[in-house]
């Protein structure tokens, strides 16, 4: 991996200014740093790369992971295996020439933090502050604290949340650094909520908190919950609260009400200590509103930096026809203006230049002129990689009916996740028995940005089949609708917002098992897709409805205006009279009943 060089920094931007701090466990900053696993990194990273091009008042705390994720390695028949993918932040990035002295597990941790700019379309710099305890001095067990990304036991990562919550407090005020609004990207950073209190109080212990001390903190935090899979949500037992936070504050989170079956859970923290929650899709809003019944919890639903994922070919093309999409995506509507043959040759460039990449890498070849279809994420036994694969039968006589079919595979499992592994192997094991002149199906090892953006811009379209109502939001389909890619999807996440049929692409319809969802997935395949595949001009009209409909929406140049207007800065709160208003209209609404959590 090759590491930008530590050049010469800019000046610090003036931090008394920046009115919004955005913590996250991982953001996705550039393809050659390992500070990010997945979906929740990259939205994270796309967020900030929005908050540059639009000049927004934001900085950013994350932890340095020096160790990274992991890369992916896969054998013959599947199986990963996993290796470190170090990296060193003193030689890549200029430190924040601050040291933070923070007590973790009833002893002293030194932290420092190293800097890295995300700089805008019209050179406007969010920093970005990554926390790092491998700092002379320190414990050498605490020193690995923040070298690898979701790794260790629970016990390690709660101190990895702590480091991020409250040694990202600290930091902030040590840079004079004062911002009006806390955002908790996920639970992971609900632990800033304690440091704010504590600088509230001044010395005061928590226990002498009041209710309007509490209320004090939640007017500056927000927080946006990012699953509805009950597991995804980090939760530590008592004991293990007490022994990392100390006697004051983890009596404090049982005093405030913070525990949730007899345990530390972070999503509870946030909730508590928040004035605004959000899910990060209509639908998510709403699950995750039957999660937590007690507290009120809004949507915004997610997007992706355009000019992140669109392919060097459609940059092009738009820069060429629509100068200002970069400031403002909106103007992605405009490709209504642009001749729907030009759209089919920028992506037929991508799906060239994604194929050209893979035989270099691998040394296979695939057919330009064949329909090919991509699934990429990460491996959970939830968003069901193998129900493609469901009915083998009826997978190769549609391939041989429609002249060919390629269907590109990638996604890493979490080390951990024993029955994510067994996935890649399944699916490795079916294209070991199906691939023929037909039909080909390959697993590309190691997914990460640059193989993510490979796919997005190159495949014609885009799979994915989730079992409801597990997927949040999902963004890999977005990036692919701004390169002119249609989905065929689960309606779940945003595809319910997304999914306009035989325009932006194709919903797989809900089924009483998975043979009946993958039934609905081959009549789509072949009773719609096929065909329209075979129409040039209708399937680049389809290209052409991708980008105007969904790339003028699902992008975090318009996600990130939600935040600031319902989030951050919202307009002034109704009146008790109007309040009361808007609640009888509700309540003599039609009520349409919400699915059940499985």
């Amino acid at each position: 991996m090759t590491l930008p060089s530590a050049a010469t920094p800019a000046s610090t931007p003036d931090l008394s200014a920046r009115t919004i701090a955005y913590f996250s466990m991982e953001i996705a900053l550039s393809p050659a740093l390992p500070t990010y696993s997945g979906g929740l990194g990259m939205l994270a990273g796309d967020t900030l790369r929005s908050a540059a091009d639009t000049a927004a008042p934001m900085v950013a705390i994350s932890l340095v992971h020096r160790r990274g994720y992991f890369r992916q390695k896969l054998s013959d028949v599947g199986q990963q295996t996993e290796a470190d993918v170090p990296w060193s932040p003193e030689t890549t990035l200029p430190s924040a020439n601050q040291i933070i002295a923070l007590t973790l597990q009833g002893r002293q941790v030194l932290v420092r933090a190293w800097r890295f700019d995300v700089i805008g379309v019209t050179g406007h710099i969010i920093p970005v502050f990554l926390l790092d305890t491998d700092v002379e001095g320190n414990d050498p067990w605490d020193r690995r604290l923040t070298d690898h990304l979701y790794g260790g036991d629970t016990y390690y990562r709660l101190c990895q949340e702590t480091v991020l919550g409250l040694a990202g407090v600290s930091l902030l005020d040590a840079l004079a650094c004062k911002p009006k609004v806390y955002h908790m990207n996920e639970g992971h950073a609900a632990l800033l909520a304690i440091g704010l209190l504590e600088d509230h109080l001044a010395g005061t212990p928590l226990k002498n908190a009041t209710e309007a001390d509490i209320e004090f903190v939640r007017q500056q935090c927000v927080f946006t919950t990012h699953t509805p899979v009950p597991a995804g949500h980090d939760q530590f037992g008592v004991d293990q609260m007490y022994q990392v936070l100390g006697n004051d504050r983890a009596a404090a989170i049982e005093q405030f009400g913070c525990l949730h079956n007899g345990l530390m859970n972070m999503t509870y923290i946030a909730l508590r200590f928040s004035r605004f929650v959000n899910g990060v899709a209509m639908q998510h809003g709403k699950v995750s509103q039957q999660m937590f019944p007690g507290y009120k919890v809004y949507s915004i639903t997610n997007g992706v930096h355009a000019a992140t994922w669109l392919s060097p070919h459609f940059q092009e093309l738009l820069d060429d026809e629509i100068p200002h999409w970069r400031t403002d995506n909106q103007y992605l509507r405009s490709v209504y203006g642009i001749d729907p043959a030009r759209i089919a040759a920028a992506h037929n460039k991508g799906k060239l230049r994604l194929f050209s990449s893979i035989a270099k890498r691998t040394g296979h070849h695939f057919n330009p002129n064949v329909l090919t279809l991509g699934f990429a994420r990460r491996v959970a036994t939830y968003k069901r990689a193998s129900l493609l694969l469901h009915d083998p039968k009826r997978l190769v006589e549609i391939a041989e009916k429609i002249g060919g079919l390629q269907i590109l595979y990638a996604g890493k499992a979490h080390p951990a996740d024993v029955a994510g592994k067994g996935l890649i192997r399944e699916v490795f094991a079916s294209a070991a028995k199906l691939n023929s002149s037909a039909l080909k199906i390959y697993y590309m090892e190691n997914y990460d940005w640059e193989l993510g953006a490979l796919l997005t811009q190159g495949v014609d379209v885009w799979v994915n089949t989730p079992r409801r109502p597990y997927e949040a939001s999902g963004t890999s389909g977005m990036k692919a609708a701004l390169n002119g890619v249609p989905s065929l999807s689960i309606l779940d996440g945003w595809w319910i917002e997304g999914c306009a049929e035989n325009t932006t692409g194709w919903a797989i319809e809900d089924g009483e098992d998975e043979a009946a969802e993958a039934t609905s997935l081959y009549e789509k395949l072949e009773e719609s897709i096929a065909p329209m595949y075979a129409n040039p001009h209708a399937w680049a009209r389809m290209q052409q409805h991708c980008i105007a409909i969904n790339g003028s929406f699902f992008n975090t140049h318009r996600m990130l205006a939600q935040y600031f207007k319902n989030s951050y800065f919202p307009p002034t709160p109704l009146s008790p009279t109007q309040a009361s208003y808007l609640d009888h209209r509700r309540s003599t609404d039609t009520v349409v009943p919400e699915p059940a959590l499985v």
